[in-house]
């Protein structure tokens, strides 16, 4: 079995489309935890394609595993 490596993947609106400033925190949409990157980035890709024709909403991958366990990378 492979090392779990957690990641997050939200998203929601934000003030400007080459940056990563939300607009209403309490408006993100939080897809899931993912135990890979391969998991998350695929439910990244889903939920950023089906948010494709609004330029103002943006989802991004998480790595938990960095945060939990920062001295390992």
């Amino acid at each position: 079995m492979s090392e779990q490596l957690l990641h997050l993947v939200f998203g929601g609106k934000v003030t400007d489309p080459s940056g990563l400033e939300f607009e209403n925190t309490e408006e993100l949409d939080i897809v899931g935890i993912f135990p890979n990157y391969k998991e998350a980035r695929d439910a990244w890709k889903g939920a950023s394609q089906a948010n494709v024709d609004d330029a103002l909403t943006k989802y991004v991958v998480v790595h938990l595993h960095r945060l939990l366990e920062p001295e390992s990378d």
